[in-house]
This record gives structure tokens, C-alpha cells and sequence, in this order.
């Protein structure tokens, strides 16, 4: 037998940028309960726990009057027929699990994280949860409450101004990703209409279903005796327009707090969503641009002129109409000054050529973070997720790699000039 060469630990390992790493998406098994409803199922990860995320199309894009999807997904586990708020969460903490839901632009969202030895014991609550809440009176009154407590503490901070203004901005006051709350959405709000929207979105809504993790051996039967029989995705899914009427003011400064020494800026345009063929390349360049602690714009706004603690750029990926929003807090003296340097920053990127090694480390570290994303069950299922609500396939995974691997600069300057234009852009401040 041959013996084993000493390694000699004088010589450093080689050194494999995270570009030439080849990650693939883990497969998931695909299922229909005897409803029609459709099941992703990941079978990874060591530790004996799973996630079941249940998503409706219940959001802000199917409510009749602004707040009912928020308020719908909130009271959700506020009581039913047989159990009271309490008694919920005191059953769910005594196994060790945790519920929550979440309501997004156009899906709603019920996730269970528990051990996978309860898995059947916890399916038959989940299941009463999302056909038989009845959104007590008095839940409804502590959170209306709450809501408008939480809302006057948050119209005297800039930030939650700006973001507010600038989505309306952008999309219009009427459009679901543009709307935001006052004080009259949460007073108005009824029991009734709630439950109008949870009949319609819940209990006959269209459900699509995510689990991972260590899944039991019978899970594909347990889910369909929870689930299966439920009077879900019955009809196609309803088609509900919302044209976009953006702004025609492009340029706006608000004062919020005379007292205050800090303003919020957001810079964004329209962009479009996933399936348009410039979204992945430009995620590169919004990555160099705004994306990473390496970016251009914090290594001119935050590193070199000290205007702010951090500045991001980032592509907002709606399911229907995206944006494309630059995103900083800075000094009220030094925010006129932050805008021009964002501006500067796009001439740049519109005018010189890209170095070889900043494009490299922009490429390393998308790389890296998706290898990092690909760490575990549930941000697999995550990554299934996201593009079986967008309509894509693992096809799109793969052509997201090769443009990471193989975009070149002169591609990244065509579409600075193409997007990254001053007059495209709505500019708010507010301080």
C-alpha cells in the first residue's frame, strides 16, 4: 500500500474565487393534495425540524379598501370557534413551535416552523386557523389601537415618511404598492369586511404549499388529510388590474420635524420585474453600483465624503411592476450635497470603463452569497419559492449563475447608460 504524502504546510492552499464554483438548486418534489392544491417538498438538512409555509394570493393586491389583507393576515390566529387568541399560541408554544403570518403586495402568508415529530398534531390547528377565525370584535379594537399608536410614533421619523412617499410616487396613491395607511384606514376598518376578505382568500383562495426540512415519511398523507379537502383552488385565479399612475412631480422635498438634525432620501425609477431579460444583468450592476458594503456609492458617500452611516441601491421584485430605489439617511445640512454624489456616481458608471478586479470582486461576492443562500432547508425552499410564485423554473437559477460568471464591463456600462439616467428618476427628500 502506498503511503500517504506529508502535506507540507508551508504552502498555502490555492485560493478558488467563489465565481468558479458551480452551486446547483437541490431538486423538490412536486405534489397535488386531492384539492388541486399544489405542494413543493424538500427533503434536506440534519436537525429533526421542518418549515410548512402556506401562501395565498390573500394581499394588498386583492383587498377592496386599503388594510383588510394587513388586518385579515394579523387576526388570523386571534381566535376560533373553539379557541380563544391565548389558548393558540399557548398550544403552539407548548410544542415548540412557532406560527406566524405576514401579508406581502400580493400573497399572504401562514408559516409553520415546528419539530418534525409534532408535525401531526400541529396540521389540524393550522387547518381550524385558516377555516374557522372568527376575528373576534375585541381583537379587532386592540388592534386598531395599536395600529394607529405604532402609525403616530412613525409619520414623526423621516425614513417611514420617505418610504411611504416615494412608493406612491412611483406607482400612485391608488396602486397597491403605492398605497399606505392613515389614520381613517385602521378607524374604518370592520369585522365583516375581514371576514368577506378571508372567505374569499382563505378558505376558497388559491393555496400553494412549501415544506422542508426533515420531513416525516408520511408527510405527503398528512397534508392531504389536513388540507385536501378544503373547498381551495377551486376556480382560476381572478385576474384584478391596477394600472400605474406615477407621479408627475419628479423632484420633491419635504420638511416632517423642523427639529430634526437627519433626512431620508430615496432615489428610484420604474424598473421591470423578473422576466424582462435586463433584470439579472442588472442585478450586477446594482450590486457595483448601491448593492454590497463595497459598492460605489458607499465607498464615495459613506467611506470618502462621510455624508452617511450606510447607503444601499436595490431592485424592488414585485410579482407584477418593479422599481429600481436608492436608499440612504443623512445629515439634514448634507443631503442636497448625497443626492449630487448619487447622480456623480451614475455619470461614472455611464462614462468610464468598469476595472477588470472591481467587477471580479462585485461577481465573488454575489457568487458567495448564493452559495451562502443555498446553506440549509429553508433557504433552499426559499429560492423554490420565490420563483414558483414569479412563474420561472430552475432554468432561471442556472442562467442567473452564468450571467454572474460571465457578464463582461462593457455590457454593465450599456445598461448604466441605458437605466442609470438622471431624468428617470423621482428624487425625494425628506427632513
Amino acid at each position: 500500500m502506498t503511503e500517504p504524502q506529508p502535506i507540507d504546510r508551508r504552502t498555502p492552499p490555492p485560493i478558488k474565487d467563489a465565481v468558479h464554483f458551480k452551486p446547483e438548486l437541490k431538486p423538490c418534489r412536486r405534489f397535488r393534495l386531492d384539492n388541486g392544491i399544489e405542494v413543493y417538498a424538500l427533503e434536506a438538512g440534519t436537525e429533526p425540524v421542518l418549515q410548512l409555509d402556506l401562501v395565498f394570493r390573500g394581499g394588498n393586491w386583492y383587498e377592496t379598501r386599503n388594510g383588510i389583507a394587513a388586518a385579515t393576515s394579523h387576526l388570523l390566529k386571534n381566535g376560533t370557534s373553539r379557541q380563544s387568541a391565548y389558548g393558540v399560541s399557548e398550544f403552539f408554544e407548548y410544542h415548540g413551535a412557532y406560527l406566524s403570518r405576514s401579508c406581502q403586495n400580493e400573497t399572504s402568508n401562514v408559516v409553520l416552523h415546528c419539530l418534525t415529530r409534532h408535525t401531526a398534531t400541529l396540521l389540524p390547528v393550522v387547518r381550524e386557523l385558516v377555516t374557522d377565525a372568527i376575528f373576534p370584535e375585541q381583537e379587532l379594537d386592540i388592534y386598531r389601537q395599536n395600529m394607529k399608536q405604532r402609525l403616530e410614533v412613525n409619520l414623526k421619523k423621516c425614513d417611514i415618511v420617505a418610504n411611504r412617499l416615494i412608493d406612491a410616487h412611483l406607482f400612485g396613491h391608488d396602486h397597491p404598492y403605492g398605497r399606505y395607511s392613515t389614520m381613517e384606514t385602521y378607524e374604518s376598518l370592520t369585522r365583516e369586511q375581514l371576514l368577506a376578505h378571508y372567505d374569499a382568500h382563505y378558505r376558497h383562495g388559491n393555496c400553494t404549499m412549501f415544506v422542508a426540512g426533515v420531513l416525516p415519511a408520511d408527510i405527503d398523507r398528512l397534508l392531504n388529510e389536513a388540507f385536501g379537502d378544503l373547498p381551495m383552488n377551486r376556480t382560476a385565479l381572478p385576474e384584478v388590474e391596477h394600472p400605474v399612475y406615477p407621479s408627475g412631480e419628479k423632484r420633491q422635498r419635504v420638511s416632517n420635524d423642523p427639529d430634526g438634525v437627519q433626512g431620508a432620501i430615496r432615489i428610484a425609477r420604474p424598473f421591470p420585474n423578473r422576466h424582462h431579460p435586463d433584470h439579472r444583468p442588472v442585478q450586477v450592476l446594482n450590486t457595483l453600483f448601491g448593492g454590497y458594503f463595497g459598492s460605489r456609492l458607499m465607498d464615495n458617500i459613506r467611506e470618502d465624503k462621510g455624508y452617511t452611516y450606510g447607503i444601499h441601491s436595490y431592485l424592488m421584485d414585485h410579482l407584477g411592476d418593479g422599481g429600481w430605489m436608492i436608499s440612504t439617511e443623512a445629515g439634514r445640512d448634507v443631503c442636497e450635497a448625497t443626492v449630487r454624489e448619487v447622480y456623480h456616481e451614475m455619470k461614472r458608471l455611464r462614462e468610464e470603463p468598469i476595472p477588470e478586479d472591481e467587477l471580479m470582486m462585485v461577481k465573488n461576492y454575489l457568487m458567495g452569497t448564493l452559495l451562502g443562500d443555498l446553506d440549509g432547508p429553508f433557504q433552499i425552499i426559499g429560492r423554490w419559492k420565490r420563483l414558483v410564485l414569479n412563474g420561472l423554473d430552475e432554468t432561471y437559477f442556472r442562467h442567473s449563475i452564468e450571467v454572474i460568471r460571465y457578464i463582461r464591463g462593457e455590457q454593465l456600462t450599456e445598461l448604466a447608460r441605458k437605466y442609470l439616467v438622471e431624468e428617470d428618476f423621482y428624487e425625494l427628500v425628506v427632513v
